[in-house]
């Protein structure tokens, strides 16, 4: 009987990290888009838009790793209590 549940454990995982991936890069889209967008709108000098691009790239880069990491350090602590209960 520990297979399948084994089986189920690894699946439960294996969706918590690709929701932890997927959120990530919804979060990393959205910020990317709220500083890059005066840039794509409006007429900027090149420099100013230069900068607006790299903030927005360094900064959906650490909104995509932020949120990653807490879920995946949710679940990791989930699974501790979960191991800690039986």
């Amino acid at each position: 009987m520990s297979g399948p549940r084994r089986q189920e454990s690894r699946d439960a995982i294996t969706v918590e990290i690709s929701y932890a991936v997927a959120s990530g890069c919804a979060v990393a889209a959205l910020l990317f888009l709220v500083v890059a967008s005066p840039a794509l709108f409006l007429d900027l000098g090149r420099g100013v838009e230069s900068a607006l691009f790299t903030c927005a790239t360094l900064l959906a880069a650490a909104g995509f790793t932020m949120r990653a990491v807490t879920l995946l350090i949710r679940l990791r602590r989930a699974q501790d209590a979960s191991a800690d209960a039986r």
